[in-house]
């Protein structure tokens, strides 16, 4: 398949300022995809943005991959109803170092630049840049703009100028790249084309050459209609200190049957025939849940490695799959422990589902055990018992206790 023909089918198309994305097939190009570093981990929507830019590198196209250094001082006002509390320079400074460590964890073993726009506006005068940039842009493009009319409308909480001129900064960064690099395309999420917009305006009107975006869209739940990627807990970070490489692997695990194969076009690098495989078993027989498994799988992997996914995917086994707990390595159990209510040894089993919460009371115990509802390591029991192994309490179909 072609670039433009692969970014169709794989849904990586929204708004672009190119007639035909045709052309992407043709000569490589020079982009940049840019992420504030506004907290200290990408979430699994910058992820699907980074997945289509993954495609271009593939091609052959050369990427510039941008680390807000400056964008991050102040902070993307777009769909945002109030202003952003600014962060600190330690803050930023971290955001960034962690941000590129991600880069480099999904575009591993890929030909890239990581670029700080930081860098360069470090040294810049405000005067000048007033003068050389700030003339060039129409207050009323900036003016149009629907996040700066609803912040200014009776109801808005109103706008700083700060965060007024975060576009014409972001802007800015593509005029430098256009001029130190050759960069003529920027690459984005549908939420930032009018950002986007600003830096191909000042490209035409400062140099008198064209520049062009390719946007993604904001990928949304089928089933709820809500935008995707958001567990129970808030937010999936691809940080396993923000969300655990377990809750990783199980938000993809659960991830809803009408959506799911448009979720493997977008995150995963899987072929077609294979995804359509997927889409075949999943037509068949939905209830297997292979199409699940494999987006797992995929996605667990490229963020967080193979050796980590195949821990999650036993122990995730162990819990629902009826897999034998006694074969889970030391280093597995330590990823149980930090998911479920953990205990110690020498307890009876009555005082381990009383102290987990999982029975309100002795004999609410021993009424669940009597009637077959506690498991030991899979086995059923059927009278109290003193554990003196490390063991895996299970109640019912989801609740668990790690006894070690």
């Amino acid at each position: 398949m072609k670039l433009s023909e692969e970014l169709a089918w794989r849904g990586f198309v929204s708004q672009t300022t190119y007639d035909d994305i045709s052309i992407l097939d043709k000569e490589p190009v020079s982009f940049y995809f840019g992420v504030d570093p506004s907290a200290d981990s990408m979430t699994i929507g910058n992820l699907a943005a980074a997945m289509m830019v993954r495609h271009f590198i593939d091609r052959g196209h050369k990427a510039y991959l941008l680390v807000g250094g400056a964008t991050g001082m102040i902070g993307d006002p777009d769909g945002k109803t109030d202003e952003r509390n600014l962060k600190t320079l330690d803050e930023i400074s971290r955001n960034k170092t962690a941000i590129a460590n991600q880069y480099k964890t999904v575009f591993a073993g890929q030909d890239f630049n990581i670029v700080d726009n930081y860098d360069w506006f470090k040294d810049i005068n405000f005067l000048d840049f007033l003068r050389n940039v700030g003339k060039h842009v129409p207050m009323s493009q900036m003016l149009g703009r629907d996040f700066v009319q609803a912040r200014l409308g009776v109801e808005g909480a109103g706008i700083s100028y700060a965060e007024f001129s975060y576009s014409l900064i972001q802007g800015y960064d593509f005029l430098h790249l256009f001029r130190e690099h050759n960069v003529t395309l920027q690459l984005c999420g549908a939420d930032q084309w009018g950002n986007s917009v600003t830096g191909v305006d000042l490209i035409r009107r400062i140099e008198g050459k064209e520049a062009n975006i390719y946007s993604t869209p904001l990928i949304v739940n089928k089933t709820t209609g809500k935008k995707f990627g958001k567990s129970e807990e808030g937010a999936v970070w691809l940080d396993p200190a923000k969300t655990s490489v377990y809750k990783f692997y199980q938000f993809w695990l659960n991830a809803d049957d009408e959506g799911v194969i448009d979720y493997l076009k977008i995150f995963t690098l899987l072929p077609k025939e294979s995804i359509e495989d997927l889409e075949s078993k999943r037509n068949s027989n939905p209830s297997l849940r292979e199409a699940q498994r494999a987006l797992a799988y995929e996605v667990t992997t490229l963020v967080h490695g193979a050796e980590r996914t195949l821990a999650v995917e036993k122990v995730t086994n162990v819990l629902f799959g009826g897999a034998d707990f006694k074969n889970l390595s030391d280093n597995e159990i330590d990823v149980l422990s930090a998911e479920i209510s953990c205990d110690v040894i020498g307890k009876s089993v009555v005082e381990y589902l009383v102290s987990a919460g999982l029975a309100s009371g002795t004999n609410d115990a021993r009424r669940l055990i009597a009637s077959g509802a506690i498991s030991i390591n899979g086995d059923k029991i059927s009278e109290d018992i003193v554990i003196n192994d490390k063991s895996l309490i299970k109640k019912g179909k989801n609740s668990f206790v790690l006894v070690k």
